[in-house]
């Protein structure tokens, strides 16, 4: 087995990759990079969620969403507001300009998912975002524990 060809990390890097620069093309004329989209998308979800919040529900670092943030603040997108219960953490808020790209957004993401399962059958769909989705939660859990754990270190 060619390890290289059949490197797990090798694969999933390739469609994220391929993924931002599909979609961030797709939503280049509102100004939507690649980063951006995934936070719009998560809000379009829940809005009004803590910034922290979105960091660890997306698994993105502070300092990346903080970045994100910001770019979707000066835009118009979004709106951060101080959290009235915690006076040091801020709730993103979805402005009227990013629910009017909402339908873009959505249909940008779903026509890369479309393009990902081209000739896949609905039950070859559904086994791969299950084994996927387990994955992410075994990586999840492990860099939980292993960070958490001043043992292992």
């Amino acid at each position: 087995m060619n390890e290289n060809k059949n490197s797990l990390g090798r694969w999933i890097s390739l469609l994220h990759r391929h993924g931002h620069v599909y979609v961030g093309r797709q939503l280049k004329q509102y100004n939507i990079s690649k980063g951006q989209y995934t936070f719009l998308n998560e809000l379009y979800k829940k809005d009004g969620v803590r910034q922290e919040q979105l960091s660890y529900h997306l698994r993105i670092d502070k300092g990346t969403t903080a970045k994100a943030i910001k770019k979707l603040e000066d835009d118009d997108y979004i709106i951060r507001k101080v959290d009235t219960k915690d006076k040091r953490a801020y709730n993103v808020f979805l402005t009227e300009k990013a629910l009017k790209i909402k339908p873009m957004v959505r249909k940008a993401m779903m026509d890369w998912m479309d393009i990902l399962f081209s000739g896949f059958s609905e039950d070859e769909k559904k086994t791969f975002l299950s084994l996927l989705e387990r994955m992410g939660e075994n990586a999840a859990s492990f860099t939980h524990d292993y960070f958490n754990n001043d043992s292992a270190h």
